[in-house]
């Protein structure tokens, strides 16, 4: 029996990068996973890898966080089709770009702030009634050193990680008398976004990999995602509010993120 044997998770983004990490974490660890993701080719592909590789339960549905009916209805899938949900893991990101904040438009503020807070927000919302009603659940959110260090030419995807860490204490606070905790994770690890980042910007890479302390960004399913199963599981029942750094180091002094930006939009 795994740690999170028949648990129903929900993770968004679960199509790449830690999402997908976390996803063959929970799945090996025994829980039925809803692979959510923007890119429905992506999701399907993994939701038929958990199932091939460690015999879960597994089924993909299309969401775009930054869709408030899409996140209602790909909770309502989760508990249509196995009763409930029991863990709530908010990983997606979608866009964002780097460039100084005197030039960022009123649209990619806002599109940050739709699919890094307000997805999240509807998502625990939206599993609040299974979860209260069997007087347990855990919600995960996936923030970044990026809002807690202030990095530079990243500012809406800055705001809304640290609006995300203010809503999950909230919510840690409002919803323990329900048997809910509600932790974040701030990763120090390659990602789709930031692979997609270093690709433009290869310097930034090397820079990344020297700035941590451990010397290396983390590997999402080796590194990351087992943090997230000890936050799913009942080990963590009692921790709750709380921000986990797992990024190598990078938090204790700050790791430096100084890229050149132009001077212009």
């Amino acid at each position: 029996m795994g740690r999170l044997q028949d648990r129903v998770a929900v993770i968004t983004g679960a199509g790449d990068g830690i999402g997908r990490g976390i996803a063959r974490a929970f799945a090996r660890e025994g829980a039925r996973v809803l692979v959510a993701e923007l890119h429905p080719e992506t999701g399907a592909a993994v939701a038929d890898e958990l199932t091939a590789e460690f015999g879960a339960e597994a089924h993909a549905v299309t969401t775009d966080v930054a869709d408030e009916a899409a996140v209602r209805a790909m909770v309502a899938a989760a508990v249509d089709r196995w009763g409930t949900v029991d863990i709530l893991v908010n990983n997606a990101w979608g866009g964002g770009s780097l460039g100084r904040l005197e030039y960022k438009t009123n649209e990619q503020m806002a599109h940050g702030l739709q699919v890094g807070f307000y997805g999240p927000f509807w998502a625990m919302q939206a599993v609040l009634p299974a979860m209260r009603a069997q007087s347990r659940g855990n919600i995960i959110n996936l923030c970044s050193l990026n809002g807690v260090n202030a990095h530079i030419g990243t500012a809406e995807y800055n705001c809304a990680k640290e609006a995300l860490r203010a809503l999950t204490r909230t919510a840690a606070r409002e919803w323990a008398p329900y048997g809910i905790v509600a932790n974040a994770i701030c990763p120090g690890a390659k990602t789709a976004a930031s692979r997609a980042v270093f690709a433009a910007n290869p310097e930034l890479e090397l820079m990344a990999d020297a700035a941590n302390p451990m010397g290396r960004l983390g590997d999402p399913e080796a590194d990351i995602a087992p943090v997230a199963v000890f936050l799913a599981g009942d080990d963590a029942r009692y921790l709750t509010g709380n921000t986990l750094f797992v990024d190598g180091g990078s938090h204790i002094n700050g790791a430096p993120w100084a890229p050149e930006l132009p001077d212009h939009p």
